[in-house]
């Protein structure tokens, strides 16, 4: 075993990734003691913040190894859970015990794969009564669906997928002796049981740059798929802003530049909250500390600041001498009361849960907007280009 790993998941719009990153390391550090080297990885990718916390099974004096113990789900859950309680996040009450995998986990809440999505195309063709299986695959085609064929075998792609998949792996009632059957009349197709919620659209990518991929070494094969995405891409792009009543460039600009503005500015809003969070945090750590360990550095200076009596509490004073030098640096002069530090650190914290949904939203918006005035100041450079390789033609001649 080289290293362990754990996933670390929290409440979507409950806190911001640089906050799950310090309390991924805080979990790491405290996990493993200190005693080997980890790595904390915080995605953005989903609609929840999560960390991949990774440790080296090796010490870091290399002369130990980390063995997984009986129970160390139940400890990995309960440390998390304190750290995530201590820093006012939500957790899991009641977690569901399981050996299965995600998707399975999940169940009906999972989302649809390539696969259920072309058994759900195959089964709205067929309730369209084909006279055959040529209309049939003009059928899938029309609902966006890529036929193609490799000797005997038909593999099908939707929009949005990366790979095709065979139509003879789609499952009992729609392979291609299943399919023609049903089309001869000789057996009646039943759809599958679950039934799967449409795919998202999917999003306006950057086109490609081919001329410059062909530089770096692209074949032909390249250009060509390079061509059809970009070709697709453009596709999407005027839907988006067709539906968004965008198809004038000065428009488009004005909204990108406001989008961009708008998701600035909640940033900001954010990373103000959370410093002010994580001032908090460290005052009200210092004040406790200073609170405790008074009586003992007024008797230490009572003895005249003897040596003696400092090596006896020499850990007390110096977390008092930390908490007044804090103090000082704070520009502190008079010590706020926990609890109201508490209350602002509630009332921060509640305004970042709010903000950071907004925040998701607009950065979403953002890049779709960026995305799509990139993808038509390509366009109009290439038509620039065009005219200008045209005028230099018509010059030679």
């Amino acid at each position: 075993m080289i290293a362990y790993h754990v996933r670390q998941s929290f409440r979507p719009g409950e806190i911001t990734p640089e906050e799950a990153n310090r309390l991924g390391i805080e979990f790491a550090r405290r996990f493993t003691k200190g005693n080997h080297a980890f790595v904390v990885c915080t995605h953005i990718d989903k609609s929840h913040i999560h960390n991949h916390i990774i440790w080296s099974s090796v010490s870091l004096e290399y002369d130990r190894k980390f063995r997984n113990f009986w129970g160390s789900t139940k400890a990995v859950r309960r440390l998390s859970d304190t750290i995530c309680i201590e820093n006012g996040l939500s957790i899991v009450e009641n977690p569901k015990p399981h050996g299965k995998s995600y998707n399975k986990w999940l169940g009906d809440q999972a989302k649809p794969s390539h696969r259920e999505l072309l058994r759900v195309a195959i089964d709205n063709a067929l309730s369209q009564s084909p006279a055959d299986f040529e209309e049939l695959l003009k059928l899938l085609q029309e609902y966006g669906c890529e036929v193609s064929k490799r000797g005997k075998s038909y593999r099908l792609k939707l929009s949005g997928w990366e790979k095709a998949a065979r139509m003879d792996s789609l499952g009992e009632g729609y392979g291609l002796e299943d399919l023609r059957a049903v089309l001869l009349g000789k057996k009646a197709h039943t759809p599958r049981k679950k039934t799967v919620t449409q795919a998202e659209p999917p999003k306006v990518n950057l086109l490609v740059d081919i001329q410059a991929k062909l530089q770096a070494g692209k074949g032909a094969g390249y250009a060509r798929w390079a061509k059809v995405f970009n070709l697709k891409q453009m596709a999407q792009t005027m839907n988006y802003l067709s539906e968004n009543n965008l198809l004038e460039y000065a428009v488009l600009e004005e909204k990108a530049a406001a989008a961009t503005a708008h998701h600035n500015d909640l940033s900001a809003q954010i990373k103000a909250a959370e410093k002010r969070m994580a001032e908090i945090a460290v005052l009200r750590t210092h004040i406790v500390n200073y609170a405790k360990t008074r009586e003992v550095y007024v008797a230490y200076r009572k003895a005249g600041y003897s040596k003696k009596f400092r090596e006896e509490h020499e850990e007390e004073i110096l977390l008092h001498q930390a908490a007044k030098n804090a103090f000082d640096e704070m520009g502190v002069k008079k010590l706020p009361k926990v609890k109201e530090l508490q209350t602002e650190y509630a009332k921060l914290l509640e305004e970042k849960k709010k903000t950071y949904s907004e925040y998701r939203r607009s950065r979403e918006e953002m890049r779709e907007l960026l995305t799509a005035k990139a993808n038509v100041e390509r366009v109009l450079k290439m038509e620039v280009e065009q005219d200008a390789e045209k005028e230099k033609d018509h010059g030679q001649r």
